[in-house]
């Protein structure tokens, strides 16, 4: 398969693909990735620890049904998790007999699709990430496939996972558009509905970066970003998406207000943290850092830099610094220390400054 990506295919068609699917090392290497994401079980309830136990019985039985066609998706869990302070989005978590499988599709039909994806599209896909897009600033998926793809046993597999029905509560339904959050093929299938869009904006001289279903275009004058922005209307209403009302805007990036993208905000040549990043990572400091937490001091400061770490190598390029930000973690922090020295209040005063500064915290092993 390999040799044919690099020579190409007769007719750029693939005609047998299903054996591939169900071949063994592919459901094993789709299982480690599966184990490897530690998710939660499905409504079947069965743990990946408990299709481990018995690995090679539970793959040769799987490989078996996906071979003779016997093998059927199980409706999806849906589960509801936090978005923000206030809100909350829905999950849909497949068994994960499912998730083996659509591992497996996903690690026979992503290389055929990824060589020929635009240059700027860099979300879910492999080798990539937001950051190389930062760099940069259910009816038209099957035909997708199809384009590329004969195997019509594989084209089956993708269509059940479209009509997967979800379980929510006491209720079972099926979703009539979309993919389900959740899936291990959606980001893939994803990509693939956007595709054209990507190529139809590079035909046209724009300029676009796109991660996923967000993406900026960038425009010389005001003139060609109408134009930019009528094209993607037009091609997104024949496509049955619509973009979204409040995100979708024409920016001049010269002038006050900029834009955001990707968690950073952009204003003239400056980057800096959007105040929604900001605050999601007050929030999860907020969470390691109550005054009542019983963790040693130790303890907590490993947790926090576990947080801030990952926060800082994102968001290490905007331009600015994190003085205030890094004082309010070390105020959290006094604050514990107040309390557990029989002081009420907050720690940011002058006296805990200087009973607990900066150095302090540092040789506690607060990440900087």
């Amino acid at each position: 398969m390999l040799t044919a990506l690099e020579q190409g295919v007769k007719g750029g068609q693939w005609y047998t693909l299903i054996d591939k699917v169900y071949a063994l090392p592919t459901l094993r290497a789709a299982f480690a990735r599966v184990k490897a994401n530690r998710g939660a079980p499905g409504v079947d309830h069965v743990t990946v620890a408990m299709v481990d136990a018995r690995l090679d019985a539970n793959l040769a039985q799987l490989s078996a049904a996906v071979r003779d066609g016997t093998y059927r998706p199980q409706p999806i869990r849906r589960t509801w998790i936090p978005k923000g302070r206030h809100a909350r989005r829905p999950l849909g978590i497949p068994t994960v007999r499912d998730r083996v499988v659509q591992t497996a599709l996903r690690l026979v039909l992503e290389p055929i699709f990824d060589v020929t994806f635009a240059p700027h599209s860099d979300g879910f896909r492999p080798q990539r990430s937001t950051k190389q897009a930062l760099r940069r600033v259910v009816t038209l998926l099957r035909a997708r496939v199809a384009s590329k793809v004969s195997d019509s046993r594989v084209l089956t597999r993708v269509d059940a996972f479209l009509q997967q029905p979800i379980f929510e509560g006491l209720s079972q339904w099926t979703a009539d558009e979309g993919t389900p959050q959740g899936a291990v093929v959606s980001p893939l299938l994803a990509n693939l509905y956007l595709d054209p869009l990507d190529h139809a904006v590079a035909a046209a001289g724009f300029e676009m970066v796109r991660y996923a279903d967000d993406f900026v275009i960038l425009c010389r004058t005001a003139e060609e970003a109408e134009q930019a922005l009528v094209l993607v209307q037009r091609w997104t209403e024949a496509a049955g998406l619509r973009l979204h009302p409040e995100k979708t805007h024409l920016v001049d990036t010269e002038q006050p207000g900029g834009f955001e993208f990707l968690g950073y905000h952009f204003e003239g040549d400056h980057r800096w943290p959007r105040k929604k990043s900001l605050q999601k990572l007050k929030d999860a400091v907020r969470q390691k850092t109550r005054r009542a937490n019983g963790h040693s001091l130790a303890v907590i400061i490993d947790d926090v830099n576990r947080t801030l770490v990952g926060w800082f190598g994102y968001f290490k390029h905007s331009h600015g610094s994190f003085h205030s930000l890094a004082g309010w973690i070390r105020m959290r922090l006094r604050s514990i220390l107040r309390k557990r020295a029989g002081d009420r209040g907050r720690g940011d005063g002058v006296a805990d400054s200087r009973r607990w500064p900066t150095t302090f915290c540092a040789t506690q092993g607060l990440f900087s």
